[in-house]
This record gives structure tokens, C-alpha cells and sequence, in this order.
């Protein structure tokens, strides 16, 4: 028997699309207001409470390299460019397509349309109760005000950052508070200090403290150690709300988190030249069961869905043509530089001198406890090596003098006027660069070098023509998620070139302090979206004279306000890195909570306005 499509009707006060860290700031922060929330994710629920951060696993702490394939198995590529070719080799009674009549393969996000040159071809979007903080590295370094908060046009104008410097502030100190963003959870490392102290004392470089969404646990382990840590995810964020089990108390508010059901469209009434229009009510759609759609009427509305696919359901819902907005243009994305190297012999072997070195102010202290471990456990694998040399294989002495539950490095140069781009030091794990089983990873050392590029409309997402069949919207091409296929068109200028090589350059003297190169990560540039840190496709702006218009003449150069909320309308805020409008060598997440909580105090202003009339 054939079923039939059942819309639900929902109503509530806020409508959250998108699960990350920054849709749960609107929510979690909306909710203490007494706000009743509804929070979608087109993605499944992957652990026991909303969106924890999954390297919080035992297994993952004590091997990182097994967290590798954990990202990998949740990027899913927005864009593959296709091959018209077929391989020489290929078995001539195979199945074959004729290239002149068919573009290529259109299955999973291939993309007949996408030139693989101008293709950011590792961006990826993760399907997932949390997003990519169920896998980010939780790096939250600020913005720098004179290069990423700073930007001066192909005209030579520069533009005003559109978040003031006390509201950054504000947003900033709101972010660090709900990621628990720390610079203290690996200082007291031997292997953290070690580095630290070949690289500035030795070196004359000025390494710090990489700032981290993560907090080290009270347990110890039988060694007497606190060796684990809880890194910060969307969880973190939420609070008791990321418990599936939590319920409501006397005079709370509703909150409830749906996965696996989808957004598909927007639906936009009113505006006028004069006026804003206003969001009536969005569209969604159960992905376990697909005659099941709702219809979900709200006092605000929030996408905060990821760069892509916020611009993704902008464009689907016809925003960019009603609003005149540039939903995808002045796209960003950070050229990067990679390599491992393995330290040096004399590092190691001098180790317990290096640590006794150590003079940089409250570096001191954890040195000489470092120092102290280092020495213990040498002399105990020397005693290993004494009472068992003709059995050394069965009985088998360590020969790292890192204490095995020593933590990894966490260091960083931040970005500058002076090096325009941001340098990690440290050793995690991303969906490439994966230390082989036989190598011990306590002799790794992991530097990427994170550049910048600026905006430009010319660097954009586009995405899949729009056509009607009767009242219905069509895209000629979708991707896995039946949304309109995206498609990139990326190019650095030759100024972002040149500072790109400068970069590399960079990355290879700090490295040359540290050891050798590890063999198969030598220095390279990565596949270009790999960083995953694209932003401008919904860029915030200011233009009070047109921003609160619903109708203007010309293509708007920003997406939404300095509040983040959507130009031309009363009720519909974003939130994420598509919001950055200047591009950014830094990590963004930190930014973007910040932007996130000055916007959650603009939807406040506006809910308390519309309950006043």
C-alpha cells in the first residue's frame, strides 16, 4: 500500500538548525533565558550525550594515531571532481560511459561541473549530533586585530571590522567560559617543555602555550598521574541539556535536540523596500523515515550548519535571490604546510640537561618535575636492561626516556603582521599524517602552518541551477542529501603564493631546531580545503541604511549584520565561520563563538520586543 507524506506542525520559540558548538551557544544560551528550543541535526547521534567530543575515548588517549580513520569516517567530501578518462588498463569489456555525451559520474557528491583546479577538494562537512567538534583538535587562539581583524580592499580601502573591540572581548570571555579554553593542560609536559625550550631559549623563536578547549581530569592513573583529559565539543557547550536523559523542572523552559532530521527549506513572508521581511517557517524532513516532514513555526530562527551547507540551504530556500544577498561569494580558505619530524638524538639524549635549563617565568617549576619523572623512569629502564640482558626481547626495556603517560606538546606561534600565518606545534591527529604502528610516537613532533587568504567575490561556493517544475523547486544536480550540489572556485593571488612560500620556508627553520624529518611527511603543502576552515560565504557586514531592507537594488557585499543576523530580515540569524569577513590564518571556532554570543543577545532583544506588542 502506498504511503503518504505526513507534515507535522511544530511550534516553539527558537528553531536551531546545525548542533555544533556555536548552534548549541544560541541554544544552551537561549534556553537559561527561558527561551523554549528545538535543535535539529540532518546528522545521527554518535554518543552518549549530545556531541561529546569522541577522542575523550580511553583507547584514543593512549594511541592518537587510531583516532585518524575515527575523522576520517566522518568527512564526508562536498565535492568530487570526475574523470572523463577511462584507465588504459581497465578490462575492455568493462563497462564504459561515451565522455562526449555524459559529463561524468554525478553518485555521492561527484561533480561533472567542479574544475579540479579550482577545487577545494578535501572540504568536507561532518553529518553528526556535534559536528566536527566530535573530532576537532580544539585549538581557540584569538583573531588578530592588526592582520585577521584588519583588511584593506584591491582599492586600497580598509574596511571596519564589524564587531567592535569590546564585543569581541565580551563574546571572547563568553567563549572561554563555555569551551573551558585553557593554556594550562600540557604545561607541566616533559615533551611539551622540552620543545618549548629548544625552540625559544635556544632557538630564538617565541613558542607559547597553544590555547585549548580542554580540560585534564582528576583520575590518576598507577603511576600516580592525572594522564587523561576531556577535550570540549558541543557537549560541553550544552551543559546538562547534553544529557538525552535530562528533563525539564519547575519553571524551565522546553529544550530538545531531533537528529537525522534535515532542513530543507526556508520560507520567507513579508519585506518590502522599507522593511524586513520575516521568516514564517522552515521545512524538515525525518531521514529515518521519509513521508514524515514537519513544518516548524518559530519567534527566532538560527542556521548554524557549517560554512557550506548554511550557504547550502540559504541558496535552496532562494534567500540569495530574494535578499539580493552574496550567499557563497568571498570565500576563504588557508593554504597549509605539514611535516613531522622525529627529534633529534642529542634532545633525547640530553634530555634531563634541557629540562634542568629551563628559565622562561612559570615554565621553571614544571621543568624540574618534569625533570625529576624523566630521571626515575630512565634509571627504572636501565635497571630493566641490568637484571634481564639475555632475555631482551621477552622483558624489554623502554628505550624512550619520556615516561609513557607523558603528554604530547601542545605549542604555537600565533599569527602576526610580521609572519601572517598561524604555526601549531604539537602532535594530534587529523585525517592525514598518521604515525606508522612501528614508531613510537613520544619522538614525533607535528608542525602545520596555517596561511591566510583574503575575499574576493571571484573565490566562491556555487551551487546547482535552480529550475521549476509547476511550483516545485528542482536543482539539476544534488548532492547526498538530495540538497543542490556545491561547486568550487578557489584561487590564491600571486601575493598569497609568494607569503605561501615564504610560510613553508618558515615551518622548515622551525623544524630544523627540532630533528629529521619524518620519511613519507617531509614538507608539503596539503590538499587545498583540508584545514577545513572556510569562511566569507556568509560574511558579516555593515550597511545600516539598507541592512534592515528586505528589497534593495544592488547584490549586498555581506550576508548578515554585525549581530549575524540575515540582511533584510526580522527573525533569521547564522552563526558559524562563514561569518568571518576578512579570512583568518587562525583557527576560527573561537571567533565564531564570539560572534555567536553577541547575535544570541540581539535575538533576546528581539524575542522581548515582539512580547511587548
Amino acid at each position: 500500500m502506498e504511503e503518504h507524506t505526513v507534515t507535522k506542525k511544530i511550534s516553539t520559540d527558537v528553531l536551531v538548525v546545525g548542533s555544533g558548538p556555536i548552534g548549541s551557544l544560541f541554544a544552551h544560551d537561549l534556553h537559561a533565558k527561558g527561551k523554549n528550543v528545538l535543535m535539529v541535526d540532518a546528522g545521527p547521534q554518535t554518543a552518549g550525550r549530545y556531541g561529546e567530543h569522541q577522542k575523550n575515548s580511553f583507547l584514543y588517549q593512549r594511541n592518537i594515531d587510531e583516532f585518524v580513520n575515527v575523522i576520517k569516517g566522518h568527512l564526508h567530501p562536498l565535492s568530487v571532481s570526475t574523470r572523463s578518462d577511462i584507465p588504459t588498463t581497465l578490462d575492455p569489456s568493462a563497462y564504459h560511459y561515451d565522455a562526449a555525451e555524459y559529463a561524468g559520474f554525478v553518485l555521492n557528491n561527484q561533480n561533472p561541473h567542479q574544475k579540479e583546479e579550482d577545487n577545494l577538494g578535501a572540504c568536507a562537512a561532518t553529518y553528526a549530533v556535534g559536528g566536527m567538534a566530535t573530532h576537532w583538535t580544539c585549538a581557540m587562539p584569538e583573531f588578530n586585530e592588526a592582520l585577521e581583524r584588519t583588511w584593506v580592499d584591491a582599492d586600497g580601502k580598509e574596511a571596519e571590522y564589524p564587531l567592535g573591540a569590546q564585543e569581541l572581548k565580551k563574546g571572547y570571555e563568553h567563549s572561554t567560559t563555555a569551551l573551558k579554553r585553557t593554556t594550562e593542560a600540557y604545561r607541566h609536559s616533559a615533551r611539551h617543555q622540552l620543545v618549548k625550550k629548544v625552540l625559544n631559549q635556544d632557538a630564538g623563536f617565541q613558542v607559547s602555550e597553544l590555547p585549548l578547549a580542554v580540560e585534564r581530569r582528576k583520575d590518576q592513573n598507577e603511576h600516580g598521574h592525572q594522564e587523561f583529559v576531556t577535550w570540549s565539543g558541543a557537549d560541553t557547550v550544552l551543559g546538562e541539556l547534553a544529557d538525552p536523559a535530562w528533563k525539564k523542572g519547575s519553571g524551565d523552559a522546553d529544550f530538545k535536540l531531533q537528529a537525522e532530521w534535515q532542513a530543507t527549506r526556508i520560507e520567507l513572508e513579508g519585506g518590502s523596500a522599507d522593511s524586513a521581511a520575516r521568516v514564517k517557517s522552515v521545512h524538515l524532513r525525518n531521514l529515518r523515515n521519509l513521508n514524515e516532514t514537519a513544518e516548524v513555526e518559530a519567534k527566532a530562527y538560527v542556521i548554524a550548519c557549517g560554512p557550506i551547507l548554511t550557504a547550502q540551504l540559504l541558496y535552496a530556500s532562494e534567500l540569495d535571490k530574494k535578499l539580493k544577498l552574496p550567499v557563497g561569494k568571498y570565500m576563504t580558505e588557508q593554504p597549509m604546510a605539514f611535516c613531522q619530524v622525529v627529534l633529534r638524538q642529542e634532545h633525547l639524549d640530553d634530555l634531563e640537561k634541557h629540562l634542568g635549563q629551563v628559565t622562561g617565568e612559570g615554565d621553571k617549576k614544571f621543568a624540574q618535575e618534569a625533570k625529576k619523572r624523566v630521571e626515575t623512569y630512565r634509571a627504572a629502564q636501565r635497571k630493566i636492561l641490568d637484571e634481564h640482558q639475555d632475555n631482551s626481547r621477552q622483558a624489554p626495556a623502554d628505550p624512550i626516556p619520556f615516561p609513557k603517560d607523558e603528554p604530547e606538546p601542545n605549542l604555537y606561534i600565533p599569527a602576526s603582521t610580521k609572519r601572517p600565518w598561524h604555526c601549531q606545534i604539537h602532535r594530534d591527529a587529523f585525517s592525514y599524517g598518521a604515525v606508522p604502528p612501528n614508531i613510537d610516537t613520544r619522538l614525533i613532533v607535528d608542525l602545520r602552518w596555517f596561511g591566510l587568504s583574503r575575499p574576493r567575490a571571484s573565490n566562491r561556493v556555487e551551487f546547482s541551477e535552480r529550475y521549476r517544475e509547476g511550483d516545485t523547486l528542482k536543482f539539476r544536480n544534488v548532492d547526498s542529501f538530495d540538497m543542490p550540489q556545491p561547486t568550487f572556485h578557489f584561487q590564491l593571488t600571486k601575493q598569497e603564493r609568494h607569503t605561501a612560500g615564504e610560510m613553508m620556508a618558515d615551518m622548515v627553520r622551525v623544524a630544523s631546531h627540532l630533528g629529521g624529518f619524518m620519511p613519507g611527511s617531509e614538507p608539503q603543502f596539503l590538499v587545498p580545503g583540508l584545514p577545513l576552515h572556510v569562511a566569507g560565504t556568509t560574511r558579516m557586514g555593515r550597511d545600516d541604511a539598507n541592512d534592515g531592507k528586505a528589497q534593495v537594488k544592488e547584490e549586498r557585499d555581506h550576508v548578515v549584520t554585525p549581530t549575524s543576523r540575515v540582511c533584510g530580515t526580522s527573525n533569521l540569524w547564522l552563526g558559524g565561520n562563514g561569518l568571518h569577513p576578512f579570512g583568518n590564518a587562525s583557527n576560527p571556532t573561537h571567533t565564531s563563538m564570539a560572534m555567536a554570543h553577541v547575535a544570541v543577545q540581539d535575538v533576546l532583544s528581539v524575542l522581548k520586543t515582539n512580547t511587548q506588542k
